[in-house]
Order: C-alpha cells, then sequence, then structure tokens
C-alpha cells in the first residue's frame, strides 16, 4: 500500500526520480563544461585579437569587423553566464531538476540559437550544413581566415550540443514553462 502511494506520488512528480535526475544532471554537466570549454576558447581569441589585426589579415570593413567581435563578446557572456549557472546547480543537494531543465531552455536560446543567428546578423546558418558536412555557419562578407578557423570547428560542436538539448527548445517538456 505504501508502495503504491510513492509510485503515484512519483508519476505526479511530488517525489523526484533518481533516473530522471541523473539523464538531466549528466546533461547539465555536459552542457557546462560545453559552455566553459567554448568561453576558454573565444576568449582565448578575442584576448589576442584586435580591429587592427583582423583588418591587416583581411582588408574588411571597419562596421563589418566591429560587429563580429561583438557578436563574439556576446557570445562569452551569455555562455561565461550559462556556464556558472550549471555549475551552481551541480554543487546544490538535492538536486534541483526544474531548474536544471529551465536552465538548459534558457541555454538553448542564449546561447545555442544565439550562435546560429546572431543578434548583428554577421553571419547566419547554413541549413543544410549537417547533410552536406560543410560548416554550419556561412559569413555575409568574406572573414579573415583567423576568425573562420575559431568559428568553424565551434559550429560543429554547437550543432552537436543543439542536437542534444532539442527536447528543451519547447517550453512543452516536462519542464515548467518560463
Amino acid at each position: 500500500m505504501k508502495e503504491a502511494k510513492c509510485e503515484r506520488q512519483r508519476h505526479e512528480g511530488k517525489i523526484p526520480n533518481e533516473m530522471g535526475h541523473s539523464i538531466v544532471r549528466a546533461q547539465t554537466q555536459k552542457t557546462g563544461e560545453f559552455l566553459s570549454m567554448v568561453v576558454n576558447t573565444v576568449n582565448d581569441y578575442l584576448n589576442q585579437t584586435t580591429l587592427a589585426s583582423l583588418q591587416a589579415e583581411l582588408p574588411i570593413e571597419k562596421g563589418y569587423c566591429c560587429d563580429l567581435l561583438s557578436t563574439l563578446r556576446r557570445m562569452t557572456v551569455f555562455c561565461e553566464g550559462g556556464a556558472e549557472a550549471c555549475r551552481r546547480l551541480l554543487m546544490q543537494e538535492p538536486f534541483q531538476e526544474a531548474r536544471a531543465e529551465k536552465t538548459l531552455y534558457n541555454v538553448y536560446h542564449q546561447c545555442i540559437e544565439e550562435f546560429f543567428m546572431p543578434k548583428k546578423d554577421t553571419w547566419c546558418e547554413n541549413s543544410r550544413a549537417s547533410y552536406t558536412g560543410v560548416s554550419a555557419i556561412e559569413f555575409y562578407h568574406d572573414v579573415p581566415a583567423s576568425l573562420e578557423q575559431l568559428l568553424l570547428p565551434l559550429s560543429a560542436a554547437f550543432l552537436k550540443m543543439r542536437e542534444e538539448l532539442a527536447h528543451y527548445e519547447a517550453s512543452g517538456s516536462s519542464m515548467a514553462p518560463i
């Protein structure tokens, strides 16, 4: 009798499901590690790159160049915030699955989707990339080789993470809507 009551409460979401916790916890950890990698990679690039060095590498319009660097800075801010949120969630006991799912939802929209559709329209997504094996992003203008060498490998990593977080794309998942 007591077991049936516990099972009913677990089904209703009143008692945490350990398997669900472990899946969401693992995804939170993996997402946090991914975001930290992105922050470190992009910050390394930004710390050694200037507007003048980009223009020396390839003469491009100053405004577009500024927008590219601004987009990278914006991306690191969102990714840094997401990585910190994941880190804090993983430190808490008991693990808060609903908050973790909400965080993964935010990461999907603020970091992953922002990478493929940046606010300043500095590049766009090649929607056939996953089928053709080419880069997932296309630049509107020619860009310096150093920027391509930064973003093209990152685009593959972002594609993979987007597939893993696709469950959190819509608020129709098991999580509470924002």
